[in-house]
């Protein structure tokens, strides 16, 4: 994928005058709850209605979908709203019967994208077709994986490509349902700024309160849009009820939004701008974590120095640190001044907490 600029067309030839917008039901339900969500969103700034048919779940005799039946109900859905539609698709079979139903749109899910043998599989499958095809990340953070899967469509001669953000897999506890690992998108616009990028903060948050707060980071970091579960009675969802949020309340996300505008007065130098700081602060929350993490396990220290009867001050090893990291800084471009007074500062916290835990 050497030259992507291609792989914009398709989001150039829509000409919107807003971020893309992905929007209806994590399921479709029943033919009566996707058209009364569709004819919720028709006035609205979605450009394609979504809605899972075929739903990969976590443990067998959840609602894993309804299946081909759901994609009559999207071609109505097309009829009477004129919405554009997509669906997810996992392999072969339901790649060719969206196509058969004139879905627009499809998009491959998180638990397809780990495996190779199934993009090839989804790949062949979609071979020669001109619809729009995103991928969504894997559910673990390897970068490599996600832009190979992207690859093997690439080379079946998909041009119509995207990616989807919605987050990875952590045994640790967040206030994510997935954590963004925000890092890895900005990696991913680096690398491919050519490819469209859209963010799913429904994933990502896991709760509707969160949505906005997400979708607002996404598009600081120049994400082309946002693709958002919205269902007409999110308590009662047969899936994902936490993070889906009504057609009223999506409208309403919209409008806050605060979306750059390209006519601006110097939006040359504020939109890059806005975007680096948006990068800065997502680094700056992960420092912020990883310090707590250190401190943490400076307190394990504290722990087992305070049971041997240990001295919280070990000088050899604290040379040997400081030698090294002023080594490491010195091949990030950090000079040896920032780097003494850094972990100079990163030392005296993880004495205090240790010295905390000995007399405590």
């Amino acid at each position: 994928m050497e030259n992507t600029k291609e792989l914009r067309t398709w989001l150039d030839d829509m000409n919107l005058s807003h971020p893309l917008v992905i929007a209806g039901p994590c399921s479709a339900e029943t033919e009566e709850q996707v058209l009364k969500i569709a004819h919720e969103l028709k006035d609205s700034d979605v450009s394609y209605f979504r809605a899972g048919i075929w739903k990969p779940r976590t443990r067998p005799g959840m609602f894993e979908g309804v299946g081909e039946i759901g994609l009559r109900w999207l071609k109505k859905v097309k009829e009477e709203t004129g919405m554009k539609t997509c669906t997810e698709v996992a392999n072969a079979a339901h790649v060719k019967l969206a196509i058969e139903n004139d879905v627009d749109l499809l998009w491959i899910g998180a638990r397809s994208t780990v495996s190779p043998f199934i993009m090839q599989e989804i790949a062949d499958a979609l071979a020669g077709t001109d619809k729009i095809v995103l991928v969504k990340n894997p559910v673990n953070p390897d970068l490599a994986l996600w832009l190979g899967g992207i690859e093997r469509l690439y080379t079946a001669g998909i041009k119509n490509l995207g990616a989807i953000h919605r987050g990875f897999s952590t045994y640790e506890k967040t206030k994510y349902r997935n954590t963004p690992e925000w890092q890895l998108a900005i990696e991913f616009q680096n690398k491919f700024p050519d490819l469209p990028l859209i963010n799913d903060p429904s994933h990502i948050t896991g709760n509707r309160e969160m949505i906005q707060e997400v979708s607002q980071t996404a598009l600081d970091l120049n994400f082309d849009g946002l693709m958002i579960e919205t269902h007409f009675d999110p308590a009662n969802a047969w899936s994902d009820a936490a993070q889906q949020v009504t057609p009223t309340k999506l409208k309403s996300i919209m409008e806050d939004l605060t979306i750059k505008k390209l006519t601006d007065t110097a939006a040359s130098y504020r939109e890059p701008l806005e975007s680096l700081r948006a990068q800065i602060n997502v680094v700056d929350d992960q420092l912020i974590d990883l310090l707590g993490k250190r401190m943490q396990v400076a307190d394990k220290i504290g722990g087992l120095k305070k049971e041997q009867n240990v001295a919280v001050l070990q000088s050899r090893r604290w040379n040997e640190i400081l030698g090294n990291m002023v080594l490491e800084g010195d091949s990030k471009g950090l000079s040896e001044e920032f780097i003494l007074k850094l972990f100079k500062a990163i030392h005296q916290e993880s004495i205090n907490h240790q010295e905390k835990i000995i007399n405590g």
